[in-house]
């Protein structure tokens, strides 16, 4: 019998408000997608190589707002690193370091948030 991977939240949160409670359970299904295995594409998930390897976005129009959650799939877990509200066209630099630093704590650490 196969398990769920588990979650593990890096940074961010997925909460009423600010999403609508639609796009709580949007998420809160897609994650779960992905904690079965399930392999995501566009448009509800794009990949994001420049953070790394195995990271994607998953993409929730809420009404009139964007939703970001970063993730990446490891063999043994569904690692996120952020949730934002996308407020322009190109993910900011400063948001994609941040991603990368967070990851590369997450795996020094042993795999520990």
């Amino acid at each position: 019998m196969r398990t769920d991977k588990p979650l593990v939240w890096l940074h961010g949160q997925v909460k009423t408000p600010p999403l609508s409670q639609d796009a709580r359970i949007e998420i809160g299904m897609l994650l779960r997608r992905l904690q079965r295995g399930e392999v995501l594409a566009m448009p509800v998930s794009r990949p994001m190589p420049t953070i790394g390897p195995r990271c994607h976005e998953l993409r929730i129009t809420d009404h009139r707002r964007e939703w970001r959650l970063i993730y990446r799939v490891d063999t043994d877990a569904i690692v996120v690193a952020d949730v934002i509200a996308k407020t322009t066209q190109k993910t900011p630099a400063r948001l994609l370091e941040q991603c990368r630093q967070r990851f590369a704590r997450y795996d020094h650490d042993g795999g520990s948030p």
